[in-house]
């Protein structure tokens, strides 16, 4: 795996690369393109560790529908204004987030203390597994510097004879 700490830096040296791989992304079929994806993603996943990096978690504040809101605030035992107000704030996008991150619910081993309840966006996180995967471009991109498996997953998607 990637070294967390070298991962801002590679996908920096990346970026011009990226820019013009994804453009040409856009131009392919998308059932081709998940097929493709869909594969990597297992390939990667079969040996990335999520518990060894947990850089999501640290740095990235996910969005929170009202659904995941209820469902912590129930798991808590809050009630949903407890909640909000003790965890949340509102982003620039006028989302509910994560008032601080590393997210609340981190522990010190990367274990996710509400990981039967977390939010839908941790749950889809990298999303690369997602269908329709085209409309995911534009977060694929920013998340390269974020996650070592997004960030293999797309090299190998480069070298890829299947598109």
């Amino acid at each position: 795996m990637i070294p967390i700490h070298d991962l801002p830096q590679l996908a920096k040296n990346k970026e011009k690369e990226n820019k013009q791989f994804f453009a040409k992304l856009r131009k392919k079929k998308p059932k081709k393109l998940d097929d493709v994806m869909h594969r990597l993603h297992d390939e990667a996943f079969e040996h990335i560790d999520c518990l060894a990096c947990a850089n999501c978690c640290r740095t990235l504040g996910p969005r929170l529908s009202m659904k995941d809101i209820e469902r912590l605030s129930k798991y808590l035992k809050l009630s949903d204004k407890q909640f909000i107000s003790q965890y949340l704030c509102i982003d620039e996008d006028k989302d509910y987030v994560f008032a601080e991150m590393p997210c609340p619910f981190l522990d010190d081993e990367n274990y996710c203390l509400v990981y039967q309840h977390r939010p839908k966006a941790c749950r889809e996180y990298p999303h690369t597994d997602s269908k329709r995967f085209v409309q995911l471009l534009g977060i694929t991109r920013k998340n390269i510097a974020v996650c070592p498996a997004v960030y293999e997953i797309i090299e190998k998607l480069k070298q890829s004879p299947d598109l």
